[in-house]
């Protein structure tokens, strides 16, 4: 392994500084996933005994073989992301599906009725195989009777692999699944659109649906809330190929991008896509907001794979740095503007006895002091932009290139 000047925290300047280096992404997976599949083996080799207090811990739910051990990209932001719309759960589309196993269960969570989408889900136009993988469909009003205890959430949660909950109500789920299953976050409910879109008439106004179509309800288009079954199957093989995306008020986001199963190509291609969904759609601002972007194991330390080269959104939130002088440690400048002169063995009329007497005080060089305040400001943010380019250089030259 040799030392090289380009370092795995750098962004690709050819186009725009505010973009990912694919290739030293590939080589931070890499990595990442050699040390991940070593870590595995040296622990199957060396566990001559079952660890049962692993076993009896009720917080480690989330237990999964190697090739099951996922992956996070963590995106650090410089400002915290408060706006509610963009907190809302969500998802985006990846090229290399994290969910590829024919033989997962999924459990869809729905909007009241459930047998709405029971009925759409056993049409025959509905994908045979997409329905055998679904075991269970429950109803909102099921989930806030039926789990409230802590047992019988757990129970739900080692039941089913994959959990998929209606966009409308996706947001109550958190206080009603718990920790159990937002703690870790790998089995999170993924949202999906299953609703029938609201039909419009010619004027863009919505159309009052049919009260016969609402009390049959038979999954079809136009029905109380279910989709077609066509639709239905697309939007859930959709999500199935998503990337859960579940902000918080702050400044960091962690987001599955794969498992140790996948190759560091594969990989790479999920966390562009990611990178490239989150900045355009959920981060305010954009590249121009991101601080750091960081890959990670469950147990490994955070693989840096993009650095801001300002600590700042913009230009104008670098003020500059106020002083203060108490009366013994006073500048010398301070000092001397407060130096009385005594000329003829009169006192000088100070700007207070200007004051007193109504005399209006005008500082000549008022106009001279700001534009030199301006200027000193200015080289001052210059500076730091050209000290933090140094640090940043020489924190790459150390870095060992893969």
């Amino acid at each position: 392994m040799s030392t090289g000047k380009s370092a795995v925290a750098t962004a690709n300047t050819s186009k725009t500084p505010y973009q990912l280096d694919l290739s030293q992404t590939t080589k931070a997976c890499k990595v990442l996933l050699k040390h991940i599949n070593e870590e595995r083996q040296r622990r199957d080799t060396e566990a001559d005994k079952p660890n049962l207090l692993a076993q009896g811990d009720e917080d480690n739910e989330e237990e999964t073989d190697g090739a099951e051990v996922p992956v996070w990209m963590i995106m650090t932001t410089k400002k915290h992301i408060v706006d509610q719309k963009r907190l809302k759960p969500s998802k985006i589309s990846i090229p290399h599906s994290i969910n590829t196993s024919p033989t997962s269960t999924i459990c869809l969570i729905t909007a009241d009725p459930a047998s709405l989408y029971r009925n759409a889900i056993d049409q025959p136009n509905f994908p045979a195989e997409l329905r055998s993988r679904i075991t269970r469909i429950i109803g909102l009003s099921k989930v806030k009777t039926d789990f409230k205890a802590f047992e019988a959430r757990r129970k739900l949660f080692g039941e089913h692999d994959i959990f998929l909950a209606d966009d409308r109500v996706v947001t109550f789920l958190p206080k009603l699944l718990g920790k159990v299953f937002y703690k870790g976050g790998s089995k999170r409910p993924v949202p999906v659109s299953i609703s029938a879109p609201q039909e419009r008439g010619d004027d863009g106004k919505r159309v009052k649906r049919d009260l016969s179509q609402v009390q049959k309800g038979a999954g079809v288009e136009g029905g109380r809330g279910s989709a077609s079954p066509e639709k239905l199957a697309k939007e859930i093989e959709k999500s199935l190929g998503s990337a859960l995306v579940h902000l918080a008020p702050g400044t960091s986001t962690a987001v599955k991008v794969g498992t140790a199963a996948m190759t560091d190509e594969e990989v790479s291609a999920n966390i562009e896509a990611v990178v490239g969904g989150l900045t355009e759609k959920f981060v305010t601002k954009g590249w121009r907001n991101v601080r750091a972007i960081h890959i990670k194991g469950p147990e490994t330390v955070a693989f840096p794979i993009w650095l801001a080269n300002e600590l700042w959104v913009e230009d104008q939130d670098v003020r500059e740095q106020q002083k203060t002088f108490g009366k013994k440690s006073g500048s010398l400048e301070d000092g001397m503007e407060n130096v009385k002169t005594i000329t003829d063995g009169a006192e000088p009329a100070t700007k207070k006895r200007k004051a007193d007497a109504g005399v209006k005080v005008e500082d000549p060089d008022k106009h001279a002091k700001k534009k030199l305040k301006a200027d000193k400001l200015a080289a001052e943010v210059a500076s730091r932009k050209e000290k933090l380019k140094k640090q940043k250089q020489a924190a790459m030259a150390q870095v060992v290139d893969v």
